[in-house]
């Protein structure tokens, strides 16, 4: 069995709104029904954040494949709600810290460490129930990222985020635990 950690593509960013209530954009949602490849026909069982851009994610995957999206609270991207809306480099000098110093809560974020705890184990506990066929998580590029490092042993870091708009990919086996590869851009995936 193969699992896959999908980030939320592009949003509609509003700074009116909480971050956990931003949807896809146009370009995001495109994006997501456009995705193409045989790992997609695989997969059995779809497990989503509680975030609404990470739900739209999900349902758009499901939709015509006769699958349930299952929703995790604890799926949930880095409690970042001390801070709320930052500017865009506002917000990446801040994750730079976030990825940098793990064991420390910068600016009142969730620490990455408590993060990563978190997200482990919550696919730890999907992971205890049975599954027929592959099992798609879908996220957001922090936790995700922290979920990877786990995955393969890294040390916490930015260098290991990502590419900049979401829509990546990456996937690993649970038992034994394993990456098979590390980030790619959902468009990549239909290529094998």
């Amino acid at each position: 069995m193969v699992c896959y950690y999908l980030s939320h593509p592009q949003v509609r960013i509003d700074p009116a709104t909480p971050v956990p209530d931003w949807g896809l954009s146009d370009v995001g949602a495109a994006r997501v029904r456009e995705a193409k490849g045989s790992w997609l026909s695989r997969v059995g069982r779809i497990v989503s954040s509680a975030e609404r851009k990470a739900i739209e994610t999900a349902e758009l995957i499901a939709a015509g494949r006769g699958l349930q999206v299952e929703i995790r609270e604890r799926m949930h991207e880095n409690d970042r709600s001390a801070t709320g809306f930052l500017v865009p480099a506002e917000f990446e000098a801040t994750a730079d810290l976030f990825f940098a110093r793990p064991q420390e809560s910068i600016r009142g974020w969730e620490r990455a460490v408590d993060a990563q705890m978190r997200i482990v184990a919550q696919v730890a506990e999907t992971m205890a129930e049975n599954s027929e066929g592959d099992v798609l998580f879908v996220g957001h590029g922090g936790v995700g990222t922290l979920l990877q490092c786990h995955v393969a042993g890294w040390p916490v870091a930015r260098i290991r985020d990502q590419r900049a708009g979401g829509g990546n990919v990456f996937a690993f086996s649970w038992r034994p635990l394993s990456l098979a590869h590390g980030w790619r851009p959902l468009e990549d995936m239909a290529r094998g």
